[in-house]
């Protein structure tokens, strides 16, 4: 008697979840009328990893593969930002200001690295060499220049920038201050004009 019950009861079971499953279905809205919403919610959580990966790009103002941005002052000319590494590179190597460097490119030369002075002076920061018109000046021990680099020598860019910035560097140690180191760095027919003039270029730009 026991078993007659148990299967009738276990069929029953069986109808009420086919039932169950049947009226659950009948119920749920067709695939076509979800396809929107699943959408929606994948385009919701594109657009937000598309939003946190453009917090985490650097700004469309400075492309990467153009290298570090620059730290002079954009308002400089363009024929001496064209040297701001070289010029960023000595300023980290001497401890000046790479703005002062870069002022003192601008009033020397302008950029121009074939500039070349009537007195014999050569390239972007106008370094006197040893050899050309500056081996004609004479001091007590001999030519003037004669510890100098050549004018082929001085002609390379990154050469040029790399002694006057540490020349530059050595005269503003010896004498204590930009302007004292400036004096004896420029010609020495303007004497403190000339510092003054690179200083005032130095605060423009800065």
């Amino acid at each position: 008697m026991r078993r007659i019950i148990v299967v009738p009861a276990i069929l029953i079971g069986c109808l009420i979840v086919i039932w169950v499953g049947t009226v659950a279905a009948a119920q749920m809205p067709p695939q076509a009328l979800l396809a929107p919403t699943l959408t929606a919610v994948a385009e919701s959580q594109s657009a937000s990893q598309t939003a946190v990966l453009a917090l985490a790009q650097p700004s469309a103002a400075h492309n990467p593969e153009e290298g570090p941005a620059c730290s002079l002052p954009a308002s400089f000319p363009p024929t001496v930002l064209r040297w701001c590494p070289a010029i960023e590179a000595n300023a980290y190597q001497t401890g000046l200001p790479a703005s002062l460097i870069a002022a003192v490119v601008l009033q020397e030369s302008g950029g121009d690295p074939q500039a070349y002075s009537h007195s014999g002076a050569v390239g972007l920061m106008q370094i006197m060499p040893r050899d050309g018109l500056a081996a004609e000046f004479m001091c007590i021990n001999g030519p003037c220049f004669a510890s100098r680099p050549t004018i082929a020598e001085l002609e390379d860019p990154d050469f040029n920038l790399a002694y006057g910035s540490r020349m530059l560097a050595d005269l503003v140690t010896k004498h204590g201050s930009y302007r004292e180191g400036l004096f004896r760095y420029g010609p020495m027919d303007m004497g403190y004009a000339y510092a003054d003039r690179v200083l005032s270029i130095w605060e423009t730009y800065r």
